[in-house]
């Protein structure tokens, strides 16, 4: 008979003692140090490093200044709602970020193995654009390109085999050595990576990644070229504007 049937449970003591530490982080809205919940836990201090860092890793901590806050992929688990009360969320956040920025606004979410978009929100002077041939033109939009430079270089190989390098302007970038990669974890995964004219003329646009644990997203935002000039401040604020919100709604569709 399986332990899972009738027999005595087999507890994973890594497991339990990482959970308690999520535990005692959320007991700290403002964060809390290492040796803090090395003691609040009871765990050595050690111990307590190595598993702060998984966490951190997979997004279910954040570390902050050399505090530990609960992270994307914690508030990810601690909604429940419906995939209708999901859309109405992300359309919100998308409404409020493209009103906010007087831009375009897009999620796009990596998803077995397909560049896929997930919501557009338009904004006076800055309409969406059109987006039929979205999944084949990732290597073209600033989103796609977020999402390639994420991915190994084993899925990248995959997805443009399936999806090849096909100018859409004479802007288009069609060589594969020239697409930008960006690490999974560090600071330089929020650097925002922009296109100019390269998926449709007259439009200019750049994107921001979510990463949570294998969880490869991106937002980004599109302007008419007329006003080009106003991307790059943009493309800094987008960066500081994505909340844990975003990535929760992200992966929870």
């Amino acid at each position: 008979m399986s332990p899972e049937i009738g027999g005595p449970p087999t507890l994973i003591a890594s497991a339990q003692r990482a959970l308690r530490l999520l535990e005692a982080v959320a007991r700290y809205p403002r964060g809390a140090t290492a040796k803090q919940l090395a003691r609040d836990t009871g765990l050595a201090l050690g111990t307590a490093y190595h598993l702060l860092r998984t966490l951190v890793h997979d997004c279910y901590l954040e570390r902050r200044e050399g505090r530990y806050l609960t992270g994307p992929a914690v508030a990810g688990l601690c909604r429940e709602e419906s995939p209708a009360a999901g859309h109405r969320r992300l359309d919100r956040l998308l409404r409020r970020l493209s009103d906010d920025l007087a831009a375009a606004v897009y999620l796009t979410r990596y998803h077995q193995g397909e560049v896929v978009l997930v919501a557009a929100q338009a904004a006076p002077g800055a309409p969406t654009v059109d987006l039929a041939d979205f999944p084949a033109g990732a290597h073209a939009t600033s989103a796609g390109k977020t999402l390639l430079a994420l991915m190994s270089a084993e899925e990248r190989r995959s997805y443009l085999a399936r999806y090849p390098m096909v100018a859409f302007t004479p802007y288009t970038l069609r060589d594969p050595a020239q697409l930008p990669l960006l690490p999974r974890q560090g600071p330089q995964r929020a650097a925002p990576i922009t296109q100019y004219q390269e998926f449709v003329l007259g439009t200019a646009a750049a994107a921001v990644p979510i990463v949570a644990g294998s969880g490869l997203a991106a937002v980004s935002v599109s302007l008419p070229m007329t006003q080009a000039h106003r991307l790059p401040q943009i493309a800094a604020q987008l960066r500081t504007r994505l909340s844990d919100d975003f990535a929760s709604v992200a992966f929870g569709l």
